[in-house]
């Protein structure tokens, strides 16, 4: 069996238990997320059920990775740590693939957002799948059209309508309007899309950072698999000088010479 340096060892398997761990918490945050979907009726699990079986898979091939790096090293398996290797090379590839894009359309992710939004404008005129996910938002956060209630123009729904307590807080502006007589209302003063602007923005940020982080581990898991795998190739052995030549055996003393001269 061939030695691998302990250090090396315990800080690779230390690493594989952290990787296991992001694989683990993957796989829980995707199960949160099922039950919390079941929990309010399912509305909405037909969209999301791609994602979580994606979330799924992603958590549990890491938790698989992470465990075979981690019995490679214990065992000092040459053949598992190979195949952590080339997962580790896979796996870093396909972040840089994913992250490196994603950074480059960073700059221009709001006005792309802009430029689609407006091309449903007017929402009154939109169809009635744009208008209900319009109305959501504007419930949800507190808005009111998408750069403005001009965007509803005569036909302000009753999601943009303030209550008592949030006019008292200053949510609101009143606007007038008649139908048989000139009456008021008070509707939301933010606009949505700052709003769901800042919200993507801060999910690239996230999913970005996760990207790299990711990247960033796959490429020190290669390094290290690396370096344990090249300290279990076999070392050639030097031959070992069991004698000496004679050439090199050292003369007797003089002094034995005199010993041995015969006398008289």
């Amino acid at each position: 069996m061939y030695r691998v340096d302990p250090c090396l060892k315990r800080l690779f398997i230390i690493f594989n238990i952290f990787f296991a761990i992001v694989g683990g918490v993957i796989i829980a945050l995707a199960l949160l997320s099922q039950v919390a979907t079941s929990t309010h009726g399912g509305d909405g699990m037909e969209g999301r059920t791609t994602g979580l079986i994606v979330l799924y898979i992603f958590g549990s091939i890491t938790m698989v990775i992470a465990i075979l790096g981690a019995y490679g090293a214990h065992r000092e398996k040459k053949g598992a740590l190979i195949v952590f290797l080339v997962c580790m090379v896979i796996g870093s590839l396909v972040m840089l693939r994913t992250g490196v894009p994603a950074a480059m359309i960073r700059p221009h992710l709001k006005d792309t957002l802009e430029e689609r939004f407006r091309r449903v404008l007017p929402l009154d005129k939109a169809s009635e799948d744009i208008q209900g996910m319009a109305e959501g938002l504007q419930s949800l956060l507190h808005c009111c059209g998408l750069f403005g209630s001009d965007d509803w123009e005569q036909n302000i729904p009753e999601s943009c309508v303030c209550n008592q307590e949030e006019q008292e807080m200053g949510m609101c502006r009143s606007i007038s309007y008649q139908v048989l007589m000139r009456q008021q209302k008070y509707i939301f003063t933010q606009p949505c899309f700052p709003i769901i602007a800042r919200y993507a923005l801060l999910a690239s940020d996230i999913l970005l950072g996760v990207v790299f982080t990711l990247a960033a581990l796959a490429l020190l898991g290669l390094a290290l698999s690396s370096m344990i795998i090249h300290q279990l190739r076999p070392r050639a052995q030097l031959p070992v000088l069991l004698s000496v030549p004679a050439i090199f055996s050292p003369a007797p003393p003089k002094y034995q010479e005199l010993q041995n001269t015969p006398g008289y």
